[in-house]
């Protein structure tokens, strides 16, 4: 199937939301996401607005989503830049500069579809196409019991770091680092 992969517009941030609340009703949200669908559905129009205001354009952030030939938003990745010495969400803070994928998701009939890793590559692609800064790997977290996405992102070239880091929230375990370095 073909799908259209873009940068999210500012005006677009009720869908930005709904897409949000659909990944948080997903089975594996729990231990894929760090806020639960009711806290996102309490946060005001405003917070929404300003999130895809900063995700459409400029180096900081970009939000990718995939439309299927009827226009339906069918999935999505953000890519968060971390100059060296910037704390992530998690408290992994690193040395390099780098690219944090963050916010995964496809619903699920159109998983299995290769939109995953079109959504991969049109953010890695943004991502290493930087200047200024000029990143040197790409990293995600990932719940150790989240195996699904786990062996996806090995299949994609993602490889442990060695970093992990206590689950926030009520899921336990652990988040693992993983990396893709620079081609």
């Amino acid at each position: 199937m073909d799908y259209l992969i873009r940068p999210v517009r500012a005006e677009e941030w009720l869908k930005v939301k709904e897409l949000r609340l659909m990944a948080l009703e997903d089975p594996a949200a729990p231990v894929a996401y760090l806020e639960t669908r009711a806290q996102a559905a309490a946060r005001p129009d405003s917070f929404w607005q300003d999130r895809a205001k900063g995700a459409s354009h400029g180096g900081d952030a970009r939000q990718f989503v995939a439309e299927n030939k009827n226009g339906e938003w069918t999935g999505t990745v953000v890519v968060l830049v971390e100059p060296a010495g910037t704390e992530s969400v998690l408290g992994a803070a690193s040395s390099v500069t780098q690219a944090h994928l963050v916010g995964v998701y496809v619903r699920p009939e159109f998983r299995g579809t290769g939109l995953t890793e079109q959504l991969f590559r049109s953010a890695i692609e943004w991502a290493w196409s930087l200047d200024a800064p000029k990143l040197e790997r790409v990293r995600l977290f990932v719940h150790e019991a989240n195996g699904r996405a786990s062996g996806f992102y090995r299949k994609f070239g993602f490889a442990p770091s060695g970093v992990t880091v206590p689950a926030p929230g009520s899921s336990g375990g652990r988040e693992v680092e993983m990396v893709l370095g620079r081609p």
